[in-house]
């Protein structure tokens, strides 16, 4: 599964494909509009309603973008983004969820330093210098801070309206939120009944207590681990490892080796393949309708 050393090298992949320039003329744009109160937001479709959020957290105020159906009750979600946090590609993922009948959050982990959206895609996060700016933000997402999140998100989740209370709560992660959504499993098992990593990095850490593997003794989800296909090359022994775990912990894990590149469930990422994209979220919705259930 991925680690720290690929997220440079996704880097310079995005700098070296011709797919780079046009994001980053994109990001241009976006920028400039933004400066004049301008946004390129998608926007809600049709019955969605969204809107940013805050509250607090044990470590301060926590912002977010929550999208969900018009009426009714529905399971929540927790989305964890990437590295290069929130921005429209991962508004847009929680707006196809929401259409499916989910309340989605899509958190900003980065709180403790900024507020909302830092980078406009993963383009302008490179352009940027973002793996520099973000490096010491990242630093203060350990395990422990991560579940003290979780344990915050889901209290306040469960006070909304339009969150269904009697459906169990699921939580995807990208990249570095993979791990994420692990350590959100153990810090509420009571609520969080599904977690999906999609070509998450740090999944297994050797010697590391807080290893996302070495905790699902306390988890009590079903869970995805969607690795990619030149991660897996880089640490195979990876995906028998977490699976053996899961295994030792009695814990329904479904651990798949998809056939795209690191990044490839992103549409502002350098490897993303819509073909790939559209079987992680049919594998990702099945995992939610077999584990989401009213009780």
């Amino acid at each position: 599964m991925c680690d720290e050393a690929k997220l440079g090298e996704w880097a310079r992949q995005a700098i070296s494909r011709r797919q780079f320039g046009a994001l980053t003329g994109a990001a241009t744009l976006t920028a400039c509009g933004a400066a004049e109160g301008i946004t390129n937001a998608q926007g809600a479709a049709p019955g969605l309603r969204e809107r940013g959020v805050s509250f607090l957290t044990a470590d301060g105020t926590m912002d977010g973008f929550l999208v969900q159906p018009e009426n009714g009750d529905h399971p929540a979600v927790i989305l964890w983004p990437d590295i290069a946090s929130i921005r429209e590609a991962k508004r847009n993922i929680a707006r196809k969820l929401a259409a499916a009948g989910f309340a989605v959050l899509v958190v900003n982990p980065y709180y403790r330093d900024v507020t909302g959206e830092q980078f406009a895609d993963f383009a302008a996060f490179i352009s940027s210098g973002g793996f520099q700016k973000v490096g010491p933000w990242r630093a203060k997402l350990t395990a422990a801070a991560i579940m003290r999140d979780a344990s915050a998100i889901v209290d306040w989740l469960d006070r909304q309206d339009g969150v269904s209370q009697a459906h169990g709560i699921g939580t995807q992660g990208y990249c570095m939120g993979g791990p994420f959504t692990i350590w959100s499993a153990v810090a509420v098992p009571a609520r969080i009944k599904a977690a999906a990593s999609f070509h998450g990095g740090g999944l297994v850490r050797p010697d590391d207590p807080m290893s996302p593997h070495a905790l699902l003794g306390k988890v009590d989800a079903q869970l995805l681990i969607a690795v990619a296909q030149d991660d897996d090359a880089k640490a195979p022994d990876d995906k028998i490892i977490f699976a053996k775990a899961a295994a030792a912990a009695d814990v329904a894990a479904t651990v798949t080796v998809y056939p795209g590149d690191h990044g490839w469930m992103v549409s502002d990422s350098p490897a993303y393949d819509p073909t790939a994209a559209a079987r992680g979220e049919a594998d990702l919705k099945a995992r939610y309708a077999e584990s989401l259930n009213s009780d």
